[in-house]
């Protein structure tokens, strides 16, 4: 099974049970609609991420892509979130599994669904002190430094809204640090307590979460979105 989110691993994120909305889609966060447009905003910066019930991003055994629950809506969804113009946060793991998973698949792959293409050809940040450039990615930055501070001033920075696939620790630590804006998890109905990987929230801080959306996707998928402060 393809296993990319988390720590460090691209989290299901291209389709696999790490996995990491359709033309037209209302804006998924209201409440910054006008944020750029103005000099003394920030970027927003969402870490989204694909869960099971029991809060892992991957599995091992015969599970696959989306821990095989996807459908149309969900797929739609996905690629219409990516359509909107913003720029992607990787950690350094993560974006090395992307780039392995990317160059070993097929155009069958679930790794070359639509939305993930999309994601793939949108500027990128990988923070790391171990990659050097140049990348093997269509438009990707590396930044070393600490992470905290490296997203801190991209936020202050960019001129659209930050998002990250996976990169389960680097979000982790923003998280503490205040820097998370959204969480956006998609959950998939499954429970994976014997071959469950990659815990998402593993050794993070507690937080309070106001929920700010939510939405059913292929009748089975929920689709989370909420606003996170420390508790």
């Amino acid at each position: 099974m393809v296993r990319l989110d988390q720590v460090e691993r691209p989290h299901n994120a291209l389709a696999s049970p790490v996995a990491m909305s359709i033309a037209g889609v209302p804006s998924l966060y209201p409440y910054r609609s006008t944020a750029l447009e103005e000099s003394d905003m920030t970027a927003t910066y969402t870490f989204d991420v694909f869960s099971s019930l029991d809060g892992y991003g991957a599995a091992s055994g015969d599970w696959t892509g989306y821990w095989g629950k996807q459908g149309p809506e969900l797929l739609d969804h996905r690629l219409a979130l990516y359509g909107a113009e913003q720029r992607m946060v990787f950690g350094a793991n993560t974006f090395r599994l992307f780039v392995q998973m990317l160059a070993e698949s097929t155009e069958e792959s679930e790794v070359r669904d639509p939305w993930v293409t999309r994601m793939v050809n949108m500027p990128a940040t990988v923070v790391s002190t171990t990659l050097e450039a140049p990348l093997d990615w269509p438009d990707a930055t590396v930044v070393s430094g600490d992470a905290i501070e490296v997203v801190a001033r991209l936020k202050e920075e960019s001129e659209v809204p930050l998002r990250s696939h996976g990169s389960l620790s680097l979000n982790r630590a923003l998280m503490a640090g205040g820097l998370v804006d959204y969480v956006q998890v998609t959950l998939f109905p499954v429970i994976t307590g014997q071959t469950g990987l990659d815990p998402i929230f593993r050794g993070a801080a507690d937080f309070d979460l106001e929920l700010i959306e939510s939405r059913t996707l292929d009748g089975h998928i929920e689709e989370l979105i909420y606003r996170p402060t420390l508790h």
